[in-house]
């Protein structure tokens, strides 16, 4: 057994950050079963797919990958859409892939690079260096101690008892720091600290953190140098569980609102602003204020909700139970 520990800080902004998306994820858990539809699964699929293959420069897009993953043809190079139906298939079997299991990471590759590479799923056998806009910002460890060092991570994550968010964010940086593949190395990163937290809470099947990477893609660059620099993953972990909070209060709630009925989406703006009045309410639905007196009603007769104070200084509580 190996005794590898990857170096890195815990720092009171990754607790903060950690108990942060706890309690985002605990709201999001409680009414996942109404609002994490077939429907929004797929479209978030979607936008992961989008966001890790744009991150590499690949601009397909929106609607062609749909069109793809649908099994339609679309105009596009030979190399362009062997990459969307590689990560098409990598995603796939997202949910069946064992985190810490070293041969299902392979396997992923495998699936990601298939027609694309000729060593896919094998580590690379040449040595590297990673590249940036001022050159080369990184020279990757020898290809012959890349099997040992995929062993070391991998045994680390296994016996670890570190959280799984900070092991998720230390993965990803050894990862990319390892640079195990001759491609597509960006890409398995990425989707292997989403199966990381998703063996934690099952409900990250539904959080595309990859299309956040891509809005933040220059912080994303930096905070993997910073880390390099300073010989630990500390400013990594921190810009990845800020992505990460971030992506569970935007992406997914706004995903939300446009695709559960009214009542939840009232639940959803009185959880968001307890203090919200039914007028705003009207306007932000797009309904009558009499229409929203009266899920209002429903709502307090089902005891989901009730008012506490006056009309005017009050404020509306949950029930959560």
């Amino acid at each position: 057994m190996s005794n590898y520990k990857p170096p890195y800080t815990i720092t009171s902004k990754m607790l903060s950050l950690a108990t942060k998306i706890g309690e985002e994820l605990t709201r999001l858990e409680y009414k996942s079963d109404k609002i994490i539809t077939p429907q929004l699964r797929k479209k978030n699929r979607i936008k992961t797919l989008v966001g890790t293959l744009e991150i590499e420069g690949n601009f397909l897009g929106e609607e062609k990958i749909t069109a793809i993953l649908d099994g339609k043809r679309v105009l596009g190079s030979y190399q362009e859409v062997l990459e969307v139906e590689g990560a098409i298939e990598a995603y796939k079997a997202f949910e069946n892939y064992s985190y810490d299991n070293l041969d299902d990471l392979l396997k992923a590759h495998n699936y990601l690079m298939k027609g694309i590479l000729n060593s896919a799923g094998s580590f690379r056998g040449v040595n590297v260096g990673v590249g940036s806009s001022d050159g080369v910002s990184h020279v990757a460890p020898p290809f012959g101690v890349v099997a040992q060092l995929m062993q070391n991570l991998f045994e680390w994550l296994k016996t670890s008892d570190e959280h799984m968010l900070i092991k998720s964010c230390v993965f990803h940086y050894e990862f990319e720091f390892i640079h195990p593949f001759s491609d597509g190395n960006g890409r398995i990163g990425r989707l292997w600290q989403s199966v990381i937290l998703h063996q934690w809470r099952k409900v990250f099947s539904a959080i595309p953190t990859e299309s956040i990477i891509r809005d933040n893609q220059e912080r994303y660059y930096r905070a993997l140098e910073e880390s390099g620099s300073l010989g630990e993953s500390t400013p990594f972990i921190e810009f990845m569980l800020e992505v990460i909070l971030e992506t569970i209060q935007s992406s997914v709630k706004s995903s939300v609102k446009s695709s559960v009925n009214t009542e939840d989406k009232i639940l959803i703006y009185l959880e968001e602003n307890p203090k919200i009045t039914i007028r705003e309410l009207a306007e932000l639905l797009d309904l009558t204020t009499r229409a929203i007196e009266k899920q209002i009603v429903n709502l307090k007769k089902e005891n989901k909700i009730k008012r506490v104070g006056s009309a005017r200084k009050g404020h509306w509580e949950i029930n959560y139970g």
